[in-house]
């Protein structure tokens, strides 16, 4: 029997890989000769990086760059061979910004520019850079000018407005060597009434005022771009996510923009060993109609299904509620076994127990 373990992590209690080990512990009481894989699994959501980089085999390496507001921090990226995983949050991430300080207008995507100039000096010619949590609307802005683009103004939002140029000749050749595929989830367009200013640049501090005047500085923005640098398709679903770098990534860097849970199965490879396998367990900390829609244990459903229909899809979660009829997941079910606090359900010890044990009782009764 072969048995593909792929759980996204118990968000404050356990990562990816050790829920899976909790697992692939149980599995193993009840069926010692079972084939266990097990793969790190997430939506390019925060801490993707770090997901991915462990269960890849990978190096988490950390520089010093310029942070949101403008001051120098340390971040991470992940490097896998010449793969580099970046996360835009560790850089200039919402969270990184105290709230009364949040203003999109007075925030930078610098620190992304600097990382990705980083990963390349280290030899990555590949990225995979999730978005997500960003306190910017600079439309990457920042960015581009850390890889040596020149704007003829400076790196925040305000600065949109004195935008006057687009000059590329500063930008290391390699740049134009990497493939960068962006984990967006996010179907917003860049401007206009569901764009990244109207839509998202109110929970970074912008008032209703900011709003309108980086939604048309944005547009101006957007036209000089495709200007110069003659691009056809002129918008696509996903310019606007984390304040218009979406658009920065396609535009000027030629970066392809895939949901984040195809992007990560299609980097773990995990394809050719669901095709053969008899059971897929996955799941997270909670497990509701959210997860079906879209998130990272209905992603890796959905694909074993499409690639081998006759396998088994379990799923197991601290919590389940409000759960649909789900054709891609067979049965569903909670690792709580009594009555407990959040608190005590989410220490480490007695989830990692709680796996075990669930997963112990559903392979005996398949046994």
């Amino acid at each position: 029997m072969k048995i593909i373990v792929a759980i996204d992590s118990f968000k404050g209690s356990l990562s990816s890989l050790e829920a899976g080990r909790a697992a692939e512990i149980g599995i193993k009481k009840a069926a010692p000769n079972a084939e266990v894989k097990i793969y790190p699994l997430a939506d390019g959501g925060e801490g993707t990086g770090k997901i991915l980089t462990e269960g890849l085999g990978g190096k988490i390496k950390s520089v010093k760059i310029t942070g949101a507001l403008g001051k120098r921090m340390n971040a991470e990226f992940g490097k896998i061979g010449n793969l580099a995983i970046i996360e835009m949050a560790s850089a200039a991430g919402l969270s990184l910004v105290p709230e009364n300080l949040r203003n999109p207008l007075r925030t930078t995507s610098f620190g992304v520019g600097e990382l990705i100039l980083a990963a390349v000096h280290e030899g990555c010619r590949n990225f995979i850079i999730g978005i997500g949590g960003s306190a910017t609307n600079d439309c990457g802005l920042g960015m581009l000018t850390a890889l040596g683009f020149n704007f003829g103004s400076g790196i925040f939002g305000r600065d949109l407005a004195h935008v006057k140029k687009i000059e590329s000749e500063k930008v290391p050749p390699e740049i134009f060597d990497c493939k960068f595929r962006i984990a967006c989830d996010v179907k917003n367009p860049l401007t206009g009434e569901n764009g990244c200013s109207a839509v998202y640049a109110p929970q970074k501090g912008a008032d209703s005022n900011t709003v309108e005047k980086m939604d048309g500085w944005i547009k101006n923005f957007a036209e000089l771009a495709l200007q110069n640098l003659k691009i056809e398709n002129k918008s696509v679903e996903g310019d606007g996510a984390a304040g218009g770098l979406g658009f920065a990534f396609r535009t000027f860097l030629h970066g392809e923009l895939v949901p984040g849970v195809d992007l990560i199965l299609d980097t773990l490879k995990i394809s050719d060993d669901l095709k053969d396998a008899d059971i897929l367990i996955t799941g997270e900390g909670l497990i509701d109609n959210q997860t079906l829609q879209g998130k990272a244990p209905a992603g890796v459903a959905i694909l074993a299904k499409s690639l081998n229909p006759k396998i088994k899809v379990v799923a197991i979660g601290g919590g389940v509620k409000n759960i649909d009829t789900n054709s891609n997941i067979d049965a569903v079910f909670s690792i709580l076994r009594e009555p407990m606090t959040l608190e005590a359900a989410m220490q480490k010890s007695t989830a990692e127990k709680n796996i075990s044990v669930t997963l112990e009782n559903i392979f005996n009764l398949i046994q």
